[in-house]
């Protein structure tokens, strides 16, 4: 399948389905480059205050996709950094929100994204849970496969915690030791613990990090949605098919 091919499924081609969280269920993504964005600049305007250097502040439309998007928490920040030609201590995940490691600029973000979250809830996508709902009506494997930390309870304040018979975010994959997106283990895992081969298994991804994975996992289908990125870049990366939005996916009785 291609990106030029039809976006109408039958329900018994592929086993299961694993979707991404942000950006593809929940509009978190808005929340999370908004809390990275106001932690990023504390930082750089930092930096750029003792060095004497030019303040260049964090560009979501630009820096938040291609650096941060669909990563780890911590491996986003390290990313970034290093694109800006700085490089912290790793640190550890104890650190506090001030201190200048990869550690604390990522904790820094997480304590500002637990403020926003408290003071709204996140949008949701319906046509994703339209479709979810479809495929959970067909007998279809479900999996939320994120990133984020704040998965689970991103998914009660959405009352979205009945969709899914398999939830691998950062905490799960942390207590695994499994490395994030790009790499494919987090996506692989959660279809493992299915029982599902990754073969008859499909990727829903908003990032260019997530299609990556499923790419490279060797997904049955990988499906990016361009909420944000060029339809091309997401194709270039491993997705064999892009949509704007998932009511644009037929699954056919």
């Amino acid at each position: 399948m291609t990106g030029a091919a039809s976006k109408t499924i039958s329900p018994d081609q592929y086993d299961a389905w694993l979707f991404d969280l942000d950006g593809v269920v929940t509009d978190t993504a808005s929340i999370h480059s908004a809390a990275w964005k106001e932690s990023f600049d504390i930082f750089l305007k930092k930096v750029a205050d003792r060095d004497g250097t030019d303040f260049v502040p964090f560009d979501i439309e630009t820096d938040y996709y291609v650096y941060v998007d669909g990563k780890p928490r911590y491996d986003g920040v390290d990313s970034f950094l290093r694109s800006r030609g700085i490089e912290l201590p790793w640190g550890t995940p104890e650190d506090g929100p001030d201190e200048e490691t990869v550690c604390g600029v990522g904790n820094k973000k997480n304590a500002l994204f637990n403020e926003i979250i408290k003071e709204r809830s996140p949008d949701i996508f319906d046509s994703s849970v339209a479709l979810i709902r479809d495929l959970k009506a067909k007998g279809v494997r479900l999996a939320v496969v994120s990133s984020s930390k704040n998965c689970g309870p991103i998914l009660k304040i959405s009352k979205l915690d009945d969709l899914f018979e398999e939830q691998m975010d950062g905490l799960v994959a942390a207590e695994r030791g499994l490395p994030g997106k790009p790499e494919p283990d987090t996506f692989i895992a959660a279809a493992e613990d299915m029982g599902v081969d990754v073969s008859r298994a499909v990727v829903i991804e908003d990032a260019i990090s997530g299609v990556q994975a499923g790419r490279v996992g060797k997904f049955g289908l990988v499906i990016g949605i361009a909420r944000h990125d060029e339809p091309q870049a997401l194709l270039d990366n491993g997705a064999d098919v892009v949509v704007q939005d998932m009511a644009e996916i037929t699954i056919t009785d």
